[in-house]
């Protein structure tokens, strides 16, 4: 059974056509259900093709002109989005030529134009952008906002959660994910008063929206494997995703070090060779490749800008695991399940006003 057309955002990224194609093919071949519309400069696409014959059999080319460069401002690329590969990729999603969109183009961009072209689902005032982070855990962990939305109220912590539960759901198979909020301690004193507000509203309703509701965590605790969702307003997200990164890249570059230190070291390392083979493998973002923009009126995913083609790969796998599961029409449901009550809360800066 084949899934709907995903839509490529071929000129995006680093290196443009050339991984955004071969990371298209490398998906294909895992995976034969997949349809692509590739979206970008049709000569060079064509081209990038002649080695690729299977996906060039199931994909068709949607020809653009315009670029969005990593230095355009959202507003910007706003102004522009028609006539991009970035825009027309979003577009096809709003007119129903293809499930969903892949991009490795400025995330700001993309965010904005996502956000004009397909609106937010109803029940959500903000979508958010969600990444899967590896943990000591047999499970992934699902972070949002990663920088979305640099200041939040209760009311989009809780939307969050919902969304991020969603997700967690077709990520881990758990029914009842274990959601949290980041927070400077766990105890219920801690923090903003956007963050206690959220937790207590959670606390009342996670019975409703099938999910664990047990406070907060630290930054700390991210990664340990007893957690499935953390929430965090956007600034906080892409701080603590910054920080968990260069701490792997830390970690990794720390080990090479060692290991070529000396002849005792290279020995040590070639004895250790299968566990940094395994660490390696767990600490390498293409193998986390693709974060998503959840909350909005279909699916939109944002490859990083720097990945292979195996990281290309895994963000397509990714939106195809989220069409599958209709993880859109999921959060639709959950927000219903609450019957509303959350949504009728006063803004809390109106209320305080």
């Amino acid at each position: 059974m084949s899934l709907p057309r995903i839509a490529v955002d071929a000129m995006g990224g680093d290196e443009g056509v050339r991984v955004m194609i071969e990371g298209a093919a490398l998906a294909r071949r895992q995976h034969d259900r997949f349809k692509f519309l590739l979206v970008g400069d049709e000569a060079r696409i064509k081209a990038a093709l002649d080695n690729h014959p299977n996906l060039r059999a199931s994909s068709e080319i949607l020809h653009s002109d315009g670029v969005i460069s990593g230095e355009d401002k959202p507003s910007q690329a706003l102004r522009r989005a028609k006539g991009t590969s970035m825009g027309r990729a979003i577009e096809a999603v709003k007119a129903g030529d293809a499930g969903a969109a892949v991009s490795a183009g400025n995330t700001g961009a993309l965010m904005a134009i996502a956000k004009v072209s397909l609106r937010t689902l109803p029940g959500i005032d903000r979508p958010a952008l969600a990444a899967l982070l590896p943990t000591l855990g047999d499970n992934d962990v699902v972070m949002l906002d990663l920088g979305a939305n640099t200041e939040c109220d209760s009311r989009n912590l809780v939307q969050f959660a919902i969304m991020g539960a969603a997700y967690a759901r077709v990520a881990s198979g758990h029914e009842q994910p274990r959601v949290r909020l980041l927070n400077i301690g766990s105890e219920e004193i801690k923090g903003t008063d956007e963050l206690r507000e959220a937790a207590a509203i959670l606390k009342g309703a996670a019975a409703d929206l099938s999910m664990s509701f047990d406070g907060f965590t630290e930054a700390d605790k991210i990664c340990r494997g007893d957690i499935d969702v953390v929430v965090t307003d956007g600034f906080s997200g892409n701080i603590a995703l910054k920080a968990v990164e260069g701490t792997a890249r830390f970690v990794a570059d720390l080990l090479r070090r060692g290991f070529t230190s000396s002849l005792r070291s290279k020995i040590g390392f070639l004895i250790s060779k299968p566990a940094t083979e395994l660490l390696k493998h767990h600490l390498d973002p293409n193998n986390h490749n693709g974060a998503v923009f959840l909350g909005l009126n279909g699916i939109v995913v944002k490859s990083h800008g720097n990945a292979n083609a195996a990281g290309v790969a895994n963000a397509v796998a990714v939106t195809a695991r989220l069409l599958e599961a209709n993880v859109t029409e999921r959060i639709s449901a959950d927000l219903a399940r609450l019957g509303g009550a959350a949504w009728r809360m006063p803004n809390v800066q109106e209320e305080r006003a």
